[in-house]
């Protein structure tokens, strides 16, 4: 993967940005991916966030190697404040990291959104505590993909301010995928409920303590959801 071929993980993130936009990449790494938009003639302005010092470093020397320190501003900050307010940002990606982080990094720079009109976020686990936190926010979904990438399954969420609901399965699976049935997500739901059987398994020979049956239920209930959509 460089600037020029991304992942197919990234280049599904990259797919939803639309062109024009002025992206702030959070977490961006090696900067990949506004490298790589700019480079194709999508946006002509980027913002790359890196909270990490290596990371960050790799991120200049990539800006400075491809010729894009003019089009690329590369920042060593916490989340969202790595985007300021002369930099008109209108579109967010955040992507490669959990769920809950990536909810935690939007709800602790919800001041810096006031000009986003899309957020793309691409968490590699428990996608459900982006979509709790967009329904929280007033962020709708509109859109939503899953693919399989190196034996790993990935979920990317696309969101635009505005108020929706939705139904525990659907914050569980997601809305589009649920209405898609892809292979891959029948694949990836399929595994998560081999894995709490397995573990369902393994606590009805545990001591049946207060917080191993209310475990228990839980595991159940996420079973019984999931079976909805497996047809089990």
């Amino acid at each position: 993967m460089n600037t020029e071929k991304l992942s197919n993980r990234l280049a599904a993130v990259a797919s939803f940005v639309e062109k024009g936009a002025v992206v702030a990449d959070i977490g961006s790494d090696h900067a990949y991916l506004p490298c790589f938009l700019i480079r194709s003639g999508k946006i002509a302005q980027a913002v790359a966030g890196e909270v990490a010092k290596g990371p960050f470093d790799s991120a200049v020397r990539n800006v400075r190697r491809e010729g894009l320190s003019d089009a690329v501003t590369v920042r060593l900050a916490d989340g969202l404040f790595a985007i300021e307010a002369q930099d008109t940002v209108d579109t967010v990606t955040i992507a490669g990291m959990g769920g809950p982080l990536i909810a935690t990094i939007l709800e602790n720079g919800k001041d810096r959104l006031q000009k986003v009109k899309r957020i793309i976020a691409q968490p590699n686990i428990y996608a459900k505590a982006v979509r709790e936190w967009a329904v929280a926010n007033e962020w709708k979904i509109i859109d939503e993909h899953i693919l399989k990438e190196d034996g790993k399954i990935y979920e990317i969420i696309v969101l635009e301010k505005g108020t929706a609901q939705y139904d525990e399965l659907e914050m569980t699976v997601g809305p589009y995928l649920h209405a898609s049935k892809t292979d891959v997500f029948l694949e990836k739901w399929k595994r998560e409920s081999s894995e709490w059987k397995r573990v369902l398994d393994s606590l009805e020979k545990a001591e049946a303590t207060d917080a191993i049956l209310q475990k228990k239920e839980q595991l159940k209930m996420q079973i019984e959801l999931v079976g909805k959509v497996l047809g089990t």
